[in-house]
C-alpha cells in the first residue's frame, strides 16, 4: 500500500510534469530548415500528429492554443510554423 506522504509526492510530480509544455519560443528558436526529425523530437517532444505523402511529412505539435508545425522531406526540415507561442 502507497503511504499518504509518498501519494501526495506522485500526484504533485503528475501535476509538474504534465503543466511543463516544450511548445515554448525558446525551443521553436531552436529548430532550423535542415534538421533531422529525431532532432526535432529531442528539442520538443513527439508530435500531436503527422501525415505523409510520398517522401514528404507533415507534423504538428500542439498543447492547448499553442502549434509548431514541421514540414519535413526526406527526414529533413524543409519548412517550420508556429502560432500562439
Amino acid at each position: 500500500m502507497i503511504q499518504p506522504l509518498k501519494l501526495l509526492n506522485l500526484m504533485l510530480l503528475t501535476a509538474l510534469l504534465s503543466g511543463c509544455s516544450k511548445l515554448t519560443p525558446e525551443n521553436y528558436s531552436k529548430l532550423e530548415v535542415g534538421m533531422e526529425y529525431a532532432e526535432v523530437v529531442k528539442i520538443i517532444g513527439q508530435p500531436a500528429e503527422c501525415s505523409a505523402v510520398l517522401n514528404a511529412q507533415s507534423c504538428q505539435w500542439t498543447k492547448g492554443g499553442k502549434q509548431i508545425q514541421v514540414k519535413l522531406v526526406a527526414d529533413k526540415v524543409v519548412f517550420l510554423s508556429s502560432q500562439g507561442l
